[in-house]
Parts: C-alpha cells; sequence; structure tokens
C-alpha cells in the first residue's frame, strides 16, 4: 500500500500535535505537583537555615577559619538579642491579639459567632502543626 505525500504529511502532523498535547500535559502535571509538595514542606527549623546561611556565605565569600568564627559570633548575639526582643513583646501581642478577638466576636451574631470560633480552633491547630511559636499573625 503506498501512501500519497497528503496522507504522509496528515500522520505526521498527528503524530507531531498527539506529542505536543502529551508534553503540555506533562508539564502541567509537573507544575502542580511541584507546586503542591512545596506548599507541603515545612520551614527549615532555625538551624538548619543558619547552617544554609554560614554554608553560602563560606562558598561565596570564600571565608577564612577567622572570618567563620567571627561570623558565628555575630550570629549567635544576633539570636540573643532577637529572642530577647521577642521574649518582651509577647505579652503585649498577645494583648492585641486577644482584643482584636473580643471585638470580632462583639461584632459578630450568635451563628457567625460559632462558625469564628471553629475558624480560630483551625488557626491554632495549622499554627500548632507548623511549630508557630507565640501564635500567629492577626489573619487566617
Amino acid at each position: 500500500m503506498k501512501l500519497s505525500r497528503g496522507a504522509i504529511a496528515g500522520y505526521v502532523a498527528v503524530v507531531f500535535l498527539c506529542g505536543a498535547v502529551l508534553g503540555a500535559f506533562s508539564h502541567r502535571l509537573y507544575t502542580v505537583s511541584a507546586t503542591v509538595s512545596a506548599k507541603s514542606t515545612k520551614a527549615p527549623n532555625p538551624e538548619e537555615l543558619r547552617k544554609g546561611i554560614l554554608s553560602s556565605m563560606q562558598s561565596k565569600l570564600k571565608l577564612s577559619a577567622d572570618q567563620v568564627a567571627k561570623l558565628n559570633l555575630i550570629l549567635d548575639d544576633t539570636r540573643a538579642r532577637m529572642h530577647e526582643v521577642h521574649d518582651k513583646t509577647q505579652p503585649e501581642i498577645r494583648e492585641i491579639r486577644r482584643e482584636q478577638t473580643e471585638k470580632i466576636r462583639a461584632l459578630l451574631t450568635p451563628e457567625q459567632r460559632s462558625t469564628y470560633e471553629d475558624m480560630l480552633k483551625q488557626r491554632e491547630e495549622r499554627q500548632r502543626q507548623r511549630g508557630v511559636r507565640g501564635g500567629g499573625g492577626p489573619g487566617f
């Protein structure tokens, strides 16, 4: 069976289109799965972050051993100061959040208040799962 040039061109076009569709579908599938996995991973803990920063600075800046030691001291001092500020402000932040919650509760109807309480519980659970210290921000 001998095929005409038109038939051959048609078959080539169909194969090409099938490849394009399959490629587009595969790209979409990869993009969605990569986005979902990126969202589901937890944020690195502070020590992992510190090691990453230190490693990056060492390799990119070609730090000497003395510079690395001094950088570690700077990072230690910064961490201590940040914890100190966080510990000082945390009670005030909690009070601001408590006042906000009470004002919102006062604004809502009893039915809305019930749903709001469920929303607060869900937010607290998400924060617990993420390991957020001192609660999250005012948003949901």
